[in-house]
């Protein structure tokens, strides 16, 4: 059974960090890659950042570029994602998923291309 918990969420001013952390078990970590999603209340899921099963190609949504970065480490089944000067606008639910393919070769970031989502972590950015 495979199981995905998210951790590293908060409340944090404009401007501030934030380290979200993603540990997938039940599955064979390196044959797949990840992906960071979100949604805010009324609006849809979006894709923010998804790598590669080997971390060698990476997708960050135009809204992040230049802000977040995704990171993973396969021999901790771990993925991150690092979120520098936030928003008041990246105020969201923040899911990690992993995608429904082994092995793709460039990581999409599309939400149904992704299964097996977390349970979420709660990210509040403040003006």
């Amino acid at each position: 059974q495979v199981q995905v918990v998210e951790s590293g969420g908060g409340l944090v001013q404009a401007g501030g960090s934030l380290r979200l952390s993603c540990t997938a078990r039940g599955l064979i970590f390196d044959d797949y890659a990840m992906g960071w999603f979100r949604q805010a209340p009324g609006k849809e899921r979006e894709g923010v950042s998804c790598i590669s099963w080997s971390g060698g190609s990476t997708h960050v949504a135009d809204s992040v570029k230049g802000r977040f970065t995704i990171s993973r480490r396969n021999a901790n089944n771990t993925v991150w994602l690092q979120m520098n000067n936030l928003k008041p606008e990246d105020t969201a639910m923040y899911y990690c998923a992993v995608d429904l393919l082994k092995r793709v070769v460039v990581a999409s970031c599309s939400p149904p291309d992704y299964g097996y989502y977390g349970q979420g972590t709660q990210v509040t950015v403040s003006a």
